[in-house]
C-alpha cells in the first residue's frame, strides 16, 4: 500500500529563542510552541565555526545540528507529533563569517568592517517531522552606507546589535544604514517565509 500523506498540522514546534522568528511564524498564521534547549544542553557550542568553513556550508551544518538536537529533545519529552522548525542566520563579508558579537567592542569591529560594504545574509531553515528532514537556504545581499565611528558607537550603545548576527537588526535602527537590499527581508530577519512555508507544506502543515 502507498504511504499515507502526513496528517495536516495546525501547530509547529519552534526550536529558537528568537522573538523575531516567533513574529514571522505568526505572520504565516501558524500556532507554535517553543521547544527550547534544556539547561544541560550546550546550544552555543553548535554554532562554533570549523577551520576554513564557507559561510553557506557553515549555516547549513549548524541548522542541521540544531534540528538534530531539537528532534532528540522532542522525543525525550514525549511531546505530541508536529513539525519542528529550526533556523540559523549568519552574515558573510566575502568568506568571513560574522556571527553574534561577543560584546560591544566586537559589535563595533563588525560594523566597522561592514561600513560601506556589500555583504550577504544567509539563513538556513530546517523542518523535521518523524524521520523526515528537510532544509532550505535563503541568501540575500545587503549594502551598507559608509558609517562614522560616532554612528557605530551610538548604535552599539542602544544594545540592539548584541545577540544579532553581523551585529545589526534589519528591522531595527540599523535600517537607516542600509542603502540597498536584495533578497528576502524575512530571511535577513532570521526566518525566510517563502522557504519556511514551502517546507512546512511539505510536512503537511496548513500554511
Amino acid at each position: 500500500m502507498p504511504a499515507r500523506p502526513p496528517r495536516p498540522s495546525s501547530v509547529v514546534y519552534l526550536a529558537s529563542q528568537s522573538p523575531r522568528r516567533r513574529q514571522l511564524l505568526d505572520q504565516l498564521g501558524l500556532r507554535h510552541e517553543l521547544l527550547l534547549a534544556d539547561a544541560e544542553e550546550d546550544a552555543e557550542a553548535l554554532e562554533a565555526v570549523l577551520p576554513r568553513e564557507a559561510p553557506a556550508a557553515y549555516v547549513a551544518r549548524v541548522t542541521g545540528l540544531k534540528l538534530q538536537a531539537a528532534m532528540a529533545r522532542w522525543r525525550r519529552r514525549g511531546l505530541p507529533p508536529a513539525p519542528v522548525v529550526c533556523a540559523d542566520t549568519t552574515v558573510a563579508l566575502g568568506r568571513q563569517i560574522l556571527g553574534k558579537p561577543l560584546d560591544a567592542e566586537d559589535a563595533c569591529r563588525m560594523l566597522t568592517a561592514l561600513s560601506g560594504q556589500r555583504h550577504r545574509v544567509l539563513t538556513a531553515v530546517a523542518v523535521g517531522q518523524g524521520r523526515r528532514r528537510m532544509q532550505a537556504l535563503s541568501v540575500s545581499v545587503v549594502q551598507f552606507a559608509p558609517l562614522t565611528a560616532r554612528q557605530i558607537r551610538e548604535y552599539v550603545d542602544t544594545g540592539e546589535p548584541l545577540g544579532k548576527a553581523g551585529a545589526y537588526a534589519v528591522q531595527g535602527r540599523a535600517a537607516a544604514f542600509i542603502a540597498d537590499m536584495r533578497g528576502s527581508y524575512s530571511g535577513i530577519m532570521g526566518l525566510p517565509l517563502f522557504e519556511t512555508a514551502h517546507l512546512l507544506r511539505s510536512a503537511g502543515c496548513r500554511v
